[in-house]
């Protein structure tokens, strides 16, 4: 028996004492979870098509809440989700121990203040209710919305975006706040003089923009799609990143929703 004839069986044996490595396969599907409406929307009509030019399978789940969509794309379910701006990303991940990633800006519908019992600004009187989103940042937001309307006055030490109803500095209307889910506020406008709806739940429920009796002027509250912060810079990632910035998509999106604010990169 030749050496290498003895070498063999030794060989063969110990290749089988190793395990076998495992192989990364290209990215196939792009699981994309959004709120209902607008940013869902966005989704179908453009970025799907998008991506499946490019071979992906892509997986739309939609949501009715501000919570599930980040506990499920921390947790792996998602890939990508669409639906929040910074200030909340950031004081969700905090307070959850998340670890997500804000890769581009979407076009988002501005936060507005609706006719509810009463129809034009000018019939706010003394005790009206007026119905805001309960989660703390858009809490914050529409705050800050009545305040540049001149109906509350916050404290001038607070940090803006945590303002909570306690940091009300002046409330000369005496204006009573109703603490609300924000998917129901659109529900809501028949039991409250005013109702604050975020821009995603107004075009949602067919809530033209145009009917705003006053809408935000601030663009620190346009959104973001976000990823988990290890997987922000696989190859599959900067496939969304192009896809929401293309020349497809910014002229779809400019005529779909008119009246939204765009990010700040489309004004560069």
């Amino acid at each position: 028996m030749s050496r290498f004839s003895r070498v063999l069986p030794w060989l063969a044996l110990s290749l089988c004492s190793f395990p076998l490595l495992a192989v990364d396969e290209a990215k196939k599907e792009i699981v994309i979870g959004t709120t209902v409406g607008d940013f869902a929307d966005m989704v179908t009509e453009s970025i799907k098509p998008q991506l499946e030019a490019l071979g992906y399978r892509v997986k739309l789940v939609e949501f009715t809440d501000y919570v599930m969509p980040n506990l499920a794309l921390a947790e792996g379910s998602l890939d990508v989700n669409c639906f929040q701006h910074k200030p909340y990303l950031d004081t969700f991940s905090q307070s959850r121990g998340l670890t997500l990633s804000p890769i581009t800006q979407v076009p988002t519908g501005p936060m507005g203040l609706y006719a509810g019992k009463a129809d034009s600004l000018e019939q706010v009187k003394q005790g009206s209710t007026v119905a805001i989103p309960n989660d703390p940042t858009n809490q914050a937001r529409a705050l800050l919305m009545l305040e540049d309307m001149g109906w509350i006055t916050l404290k001038k030490d607070i940090d803006p975006l945590k303002a909570s109803e306690f940091d009300v500095a002046d409330n000369p209307k005496g204006i009573k706040l109703i603490m609300l889910e924000a998917a129901q506020l659109p529900r809501s406008r028949q039991d409250v003089d005013f109702s604050v709806i975020n821009g995603n739940y107004a075009a949602s429920s067919g809530i033209p923009f145009s009917e705003g009796l006053f809408l935000e002027r601030s663009y620190d509250f346009i959104n973001w799609v976000v990823v988990r912060s290890e997987d922000k810079d696989k190859a599959f990632v900067q496939d969304v990143i192009e896809a929401y910035n293309s020349e497809a998509f910014k002229d779809y999106a400019s005529k779909r929703f008119e009246g939204y604010k765009y990010p700040e990169s489309w004004h560069e």
